[in-house]
């Protein structure tokens, strides 16, 4: 049940903060803080007392293969068409769980000062959204999990449309139709799956566990994998499929990019670990060669593209493509060392895009422009900003000693293996990125000023606490990351990798 009471008590928030706005404007987002607050106490439980959460209904559930789930639960929901709750974590889930309450905390920081109309629904959407995102990561029965990638979809997409920037209607509507036609796609795919392992067994279901044993022919399973494929790498994003990002993260408010950067991005990355890998593992294994030179394609060509933007936000957004893409080298090199470097580079990864958003929108709160043309000596008069500016962006670029480092270059280490062309291309991307940060601090914080300042404010509280706390969670997983590696070796087991062999 605790599973459920993470996604209840998100959404009995956010309808708090709509009712309590007609009484305080301020109020809603304490309500938000509070709700997170208790959500993470929970998952801290999860994460150091197991034994006392258990597994909900482990003895109902045909797993079907070894490895471990810290919490597993499952009900009845529509037995006639074999559509169960059925809701587990293991450490990939865990993980990926912290990260999105933890950065959901960073977004309502974010948000703290900057969103002052509306605030009640804004919160909604802000939690609602959480809610899906946590739905998506821990729902076990494919109709289940395609109800909460749709929950996630609808409140982000009033995000973007009613608190984003100047060109905020045509991004929110570009965001809703890609990801609106590939989770169809996904759902097409899905109903294929079920309706193939309906003719082999002769039960109808929806059950992730019974769908692991499918059988059907080596053509049937390519082309229900590939429609999973075309609908996490929309959400991943990979090249060609990546278009309707740097549109929602330029127009989005900060807050928004915060979620979309740092938590669902990371969606369509468990949907190639969980879904494609997970239920088609020889079709995934086929299809290698073509999803890694996508993953290369993307990480050299959007560090290319970062090059000619002049609005920061954009660059950022492009930047963040081309570091997705390590996670498909990663995912589909398939081995222990490459799989464990996308878990690690997908965590780092929302860390330190998140903080580079929030970077970004602190400048154009303050300065009412996104464009780096404009800006320029920022050092003298932001200093405190300046540096975390400084430090998130080495820290993108993979400086050792930080979480992106060790997720790279396990990422690297274990495509290697695969293929060198690939990999050496893929490097490529590290120089590139290495280069176009220089350029970027270089052109935003030092230099002759652009434009006069005049009494600008540096960061407050707030702010300086969230950029701590996600300096410090870099700095741990660059550290220490066995910690976070040990969690994620049950997942990656789930899936089928022999994690002291590397194989499957």
């Amino acid at each position: 049940m605790i599973l459920i009471w993470l996604m209840l008590i998100l959404f009995v928030g956010g309808i708090a903060a709509v009712i309590a706005e007609r009484s305080n404007p301020m109020l809603p987002r304490v309500i938000a803080l509070g709700a997170l607050l208790l959500d993470l106490g929970l998952l801290l439980l999860v994460l150091f007392f197991p034994a006392t959460m258990g597994a909900d209904a482990t003895n109902q559930i045909s797993i079907g293969q070894e490895g471990e789930w810290l919490v597993l639960f499952q009900a009845d929901w529509i037995p006639q068409l074999g559509i169960s709750f059925i809701f587990g974590a293991d450490g990939l889930s865990l993980l990926l769980i912290i990260l999105t309450v933890f950065l959901g905390l960073m977004s309502l920081g974010a948000a703290w000062h900057e969103i002052t109309e509306r605030s009640g629904f804004f919160y909604l959407n802000l939690l609602w959204t959480l809610t899906g995102v946590i739905g998506v990561f821990s729902a076990l029965d494919l109709f289940l999990f395609f109800v909460f990638w749709e929950v996630m979809l609808v409140p982000m997409y009033f995000i973007i449309a009613i608190w984003g920037h100047e060109n905020k209607s045509y991004a929110a509507m570009k965001f809703f139709i890609f990801t609106q036609v590939s989770g169809l796609l996904m759902l097409v795919a899905m109903l294929g799956l079920v309706f193939a392992h309906y003719q082999t067994s002769g039960a109808l279901t929806f059950n992730y566990f019974a769908l692991l044993d499918g059988e059907f022919t080596t053509e049937v399973g390519f082309w229900l994998m590939l429609g999973f494929f075309i609908a996490f790498a929309t959400k991943l994003p990979t090249v060609p499929l990546h278009n309707w990002l740097p549109d929602a993260h330029s127009q989005a408010p900060t807050a928004g990019s915060v979620i979309l950067a740092g938590i669902l991005l990371k969606t369509g990355a468990y949907g190639l670990l969980r879904f494609a890998q997970g239920l088609f593992p020889e079709e995934s294994a086929a299809f290698a060669p073509v999803a890694m030179t996508l993953g290369a394609i993307s990480i050299l060509y959007t560090a290319k593209v970062a090059f000619a933007q002049d609005d920061l936000k954009r660059l950022i957004a492009y930047t963040s493509v081309s570091h997705m893409g390590f996670v498909m080298l990663g995912i589909y090199a398939w081995n222990a060392q490459s799989a464990q470097g996308a878990v690690m580079t997908m965590l780092a990864h929302g860390f330190s895009a998140a903080a580079l958003f929030m970077v970004a929108g602190g400048l154009q709160h303050r300065l009412h422009t996104r464009d780096m043309r404009q800006m320029g000596g920022l050092w003298g008069v932001m200093p405190k900003l300046s540096f975390m500016a400084l430090f998130f962006t080495v820290a993108a670029v993979g400086m050792p000693g930080l979480g992106n480092f060790i997720g790279e270059f396990l990422v690297l280490l274990g495509s290697f293996q695969r293929s060198v062309t690939i990999t050496v291309f893929a490097t490529g991307g590290l120089i590139v990125a290495a280069i176009y940060s220089l350029i970027v601090i270089q052109r935003t914080f030092h230099g002759e000023p652009k434009q006069q300042y005049g009494d600008v404010a540096d960061l407050r509280k707030t702010e300086m606490a969230c950029y701590i706390a996600m300096m410090l969670g870099l700095v741990w997983m660059g550290l220490y990351p066995q910690s976070m590696l040990a969690l994620a070796e049950s997942g990656l087991m789930n899936l089928g990798l022999d994690m002291s062999t590397g194989a499957r």
